[in-house]
């Protein structure tokens, strides 16, 4: 049963009692958090984006993402809730002075510090390491501390000076109740946007219809009141009697308008024109032919009186 060559084994080699739980390094999970990108586990670069629920990515594997439309996609629970590139908010970040990255360490020997971070609040100077709450705003982009929003407490934008509510700030790599109070948020802004999508289409549709309804409805000049046949009749009476009537003044009017064909031959006769203006007429003399000159027929001529 064991113990040869004087072997004395100890309790915890013979009695196995229960496994202890691996502890994650906390500063490795604020480095991967902060660090790293989310969907494609690689450093950050920027653009830098970052989605509803408050996660860090690189934009350019947000657009892979979107584009890849095979059934296997890597990773594609971390970003499952994000369904066009309208989901994400690019950052505005503050780069830190003091951070030197990869300049330093060039041979390889030197100690990385993981309390220096790369961006900072631009308003209290907090580093963006994980030790302390930073918030984005998500209708302008800004990343501040969130001392610095309890600290200075306005409705404008420190950087940029845009207005904003309480739903626009979302909380970067919060805790599991941030994500859910942030989730739910997410949530009723979607219903909200689609519910005024179907509000706005039935207004569209009547704005049309009463479009439509304008151009072919007759003006007030065009309507008519009163039965169609007593229109008709009445047209048909006002018809016949103003025929007659044109014509008798039609008549009239042109016996008294237009003189006699004696009248005009006298006149011009008779005028003080020059022989030569008077010879162009055919009432002259001189285009009048004596008796020898006609013929013995009959001509449908001018010269034939």
């Amino acid at each position: 049963m064991g113990c040869d060559g004087g072997t004395i084994p100890k309790r915890h080699e013979l009695v196995k009692g229960p496994k202890k739980v691996e502890k994650v390094d906390k500063d490795a999970e604020l480095v991967a958090q902060w660090n790293y990108c989310t969907l494609s586990q690689e450093i950050l670069r920027r653009p830098i984006v970052a989605c509803e629920l408050g996660r860090l990515y690189n934009k350019d594997a947000i657009i892979e993402f979107l584009l890849d439309k095979s059934s296997e996609k890597a990773l594609g629970k971390a970003a499952s809730h994000i369904k066009s590139i309208k989901n994400v908010t690019e950052l505005r970040l503050s780069d830190n002075p003091a951070w030197e990255g990869d300049k330093g360490n060039t041979k390889g020997d030197k100690h990385d510090d993981l309390q220096r971070a790369r961006f900072i609040c631009p308003v209290v100077g907090l580093e963006m390491n994980g030790r302390h709450r930073f918030c984005f705003l998500r209708c302008c982009g800004c990343v501040f501390s969130e001392r610095a929003l309890k600290e200075i407490k306005t409705e404008v934008c420190h950087t940029c000076g845009a207005a904003f509510q309480e739903d626009d700030v979302i909380v970067l790599n919060g805790t599991k109740e941030d994500v859910e109070t942030l989730k739910r948020r997410m949530e009723g802004r979607r219903l909200r946007a689609k519910l005024g999508k179907k509000t706005k289409k039935p207004k569209v549709a009547e704005s049309l219809s009463k479009s439509d309804v304008s151009e072919e409805a007759p003006g007030p000049s065009k309507m008519k009141t009163g039965k169609p046949e007593e229109t008709s009749l009445d047209s048909q009476e006002k018809k016949t009697t103003s025929a007659p009537r044109s014509a008798a003044h039609g008549s009239s009017s042109g016996k008294a308008g237009k003189p006699p064909c004696g009248a005009m031959k006298r006149s011009i006769a008779d005028s003080g024109e020059s022989e030569a203006y008077k010879s162009l007429f055919t009432t002259h003399s001189s285009a009048k032919r004596s008796k020898e000159e006609s013929a013995h027929w009959v001509t449908h001529t001018s010269y034939c009186f």
